[in-house]
């Protein structure tokens, strides 16, 4: 998932980005409220994660103005306030869990899986999209009973394609989604990653699935049966 997380003690924030980044999310790893702000207006994330107390805009006022704007992202609100009245409160400001500090890092990723999972296109560990499976758990892709081994790359992009099925994705787009904010990818980097998952789809006879939109980007067309 496009993962963006808020976090405003630098000694918290890069544990908590690199176990994500290891479990095969992308993230925007952000210390403020403000520039959240301005990424949130840029950006789809898959998840939020946000501290409670932020400098410039906290975490409640983030994910308030989010909901306002008719985001249905999920939102996992961290936080050293433990009371119930808190809990309530975070609650109803539009987050959908709540985890109190000091954080436990197989705790967090145990709650970001069960979110993910609340996708209507989830089925278990699998993203389901017509025949066509993306294994969770162990990067496959699977169709017909043929089944083909993903890097973490290709796999962050055909579930960002199977999450935006028949619609146009523009290389920006893409370089968004699977790449966090700050780094850079190479010019020919999205060129490159959708030759290498053509050919994996080759395998399972679905390469013709991905298509070129000449000029404007590429898509996932789904067949309608």
């Amino acid at each position: 998932m496009l993962i963006l997380l808020v976090e405003d003690d630098l000694a918290q924030l890069e544990p908590l980005r690199a176990a994500l980044i290891k479990a095969g999310h992308t993230v925007d790893g952000i210390e403020d409220g403000e520039t959240a702000q301005w990424l949130l207006s840029q950006k789809d994330y898959d998840l939020l994660i946000l501290d409670w107390m932020l400098p410039k805009v906290s975490g409640v006022d983030l994910c308030q103005e989010y909901r306002r704007a008719g985001k249905t992202a999920p939102v996992l609100m961290l936080t050293a306030k433990d009371s119930t009245s808190d809990k309530v409160y975070g609650l109803d400001s539009g987050a959908d869990d709540y985890l109190v500090k000091p954080v436990d890092i197989i705790e967090l990723l145990a709650r970001v899986r069960a979110l993910r999972r609340r996708s209507p296109l989830w089925n278990g560990d699998r993203l389901t999209l017509a025949d066509l499976h993306l294994d969770l758990n162990n990067l496959t892709v699977e169709r017909n009973q043929a089944s083909t081994q993903l890097s973490g790359r290709e796999f962050q992009l055909m579930e960002y394609l199977m999450r935006h099925p028949r619609q146009i994705l523009s290389h920006t787009q893409i370089e968004q989604a699977l790449w966090g904010w700050g780094t850079e990818p190479e010019s020919n980097a999205v060129t490159t990653l959708v030759r290498r998952l053509r050919q994996r789809l080759q395998i399972i006879d679905a390469k013709d699935w991905l298509e070129s939109v000449y000029g404007v980007g590429y898509r996932l067309n789904v067949p309608e049966t």
